[in-house]
């Protein structure tokens, strides 16, 4: 299918169904979709009939699908890409059919919870050719692409070290604490820093050399480690470490050093406030807070306007192939107890800080409906 037909007359939009209505699509992504200026919403997708009901009147919908309805709205004529909030485990079961009927698809982070799943979602947009993005909205942020930028440029010499501290206090209550692993913080919080290890070093780990979980009996969770800490080692005898957790009071932190100085991120990886620079060069300190963007619009634009004009976007799902290659490593080294080694994956194709940098400006969430936060349930 032609984007001239997919898009209709004008081709000035590209048309969402929302899949999966949880916290991040009713706080995060939606409120922003009005000002991206190439995209609109026109369906929505819920096991929820109240969620159905309630945002689709908030946002003029009429378009509303059960998740049984699902090959209907592929088939409607109504959309040409979907934005995919579901629980990790179910993204194959949208991406594949939606990318093998021409429609593109924006699938949040992780892409799914195995290499196996994530390789089939990469094939089915090659058969439909159809686009793919894993959503990765820090590949936007104004202070991640500085950092990059600064890397780059060789302000920290040659890099040494990554290390980072990312942890939540989670309600056990909440449906990311009662289904086992691949929902636990390994696989919803660690694609963070793993994908942060990626972009920094610009380089794949090569080995998983310590993985260590622990399940703490008060907090309430089930049968997954509620904290992971983790080192890698990435090609040039450079080391990256970094900790993830469900029972811990937030924390939000990442450090980059080299030979020449460091940059300390804090915050490092949340939405809705400006993310922090510390950096110390050689004896040099300064402190840089950037300007809080709307993220999730931002990288919703990015990815419409690579359907309109007909790029390849980045992150593509082979981005999010090669962080779940590195947390199937880590999953092996929990259970072993020794060094593992990543999977092998060429990745040639790296950000491009100046062309996908986003500055919309931030936007604020509505109440939700029948949607909670981490932290609540």
């Amino acid at each position: 299918m032609s984007i001239a037909s997919a898009l209709g007359l004008g081709g000035q939009k590209v048309r969402y169904a929302i899949v999966g209505l949880g916290d991040i699509s009713q706080e995060a992504l939606m409120p922003g979709v009005a000002h991206t200026g190439n995209s609109e919403m026109t369906a929505l997708v819920s096991g929820d009939a109240e969620k159905l009901e309630a945002l689709g009147k908030r946002y003029d919908i009429a378009d509303r699908y059960s998740y049984e309805q699902f090959p209907e709205l592929l088939r409607s004529g109504t959309i040409d890409a979907i934005y995919l909030a579901t629980p990790n485990w179910r993204h194959a079961e949208f991406a594949i059919p939606a990318l093998e009927a021409g429609i593109h698809v924006l699938c949040e982070k992780p892409l799914d919870v195995s290499a196996e799943k994530a390789r089939a979602i990469i094939a089915a947009g090659q058969r439909g050719k159809a686009k793919l993005m894993t959503a990765y909205r820090l590949h936007f942020e104004p202070a991640t692409l500085d950092a990059i930028r600064r890397i780059r440029a060789g302000e920290l010499g040659d890099l040494i070290a990554f290390t980072a501290c990312f942890t939540q206090m989670v309600d056990p209550a909440n449906h990311r604490a009662t289904n086992g692993i691949e929902a636990g913080p390994l696989f919803d919080m660690g694609a963070y820093p793993i994908n942060a290890i990626r972009y920094l070093f610009g380089a794949e780990p090569l080995e998983v050399v310590s993985a260590v979980g622990v399940r703490h009996a008060e907090s309430g969770f089930g049968d997954f480690d509620d904290t992971i800490a983790v080192t890698l080692r990435l090609p040039g005898d450079r080391l990256a470490q970094f900790t993830v957790s469900y029972y811990a009071n937030n924390v939000d932190s990442l450090t980059i050093a080299g030979t020449k100085g460091s940059i300390e991120m804090n915050p490092a990886f949340g939405f809705g406030q400006g993310l922090e620079h510390h950096r110390q060069i050689g004896e040099k300190q300064s402190q840089e807070t950037y300007k809080a963007t709307d993220q999730f619009g931002g990288e919703l634009r990015y990815f419409s306007d690579c359907i309109l004009k007909d790029r390849d976007p980045e992150p593509d799902g082979e981005e999010g192939l090669a962080d779940l290659l590195v947390i199937e490593a880590i999953v092996a080294a929990l259970k072993s107890g020794g060094a593992v080694p990543v999977e092998p994956l060429a990745r040639a194709r790296r950000i491009d800080p100046d062309a996908q940098e986003q500055t919309l400006r931030a936007v604020s969430a509505p109440e939700p409906v029948n949607a909670a936060p981490p932290t609540g349930a």
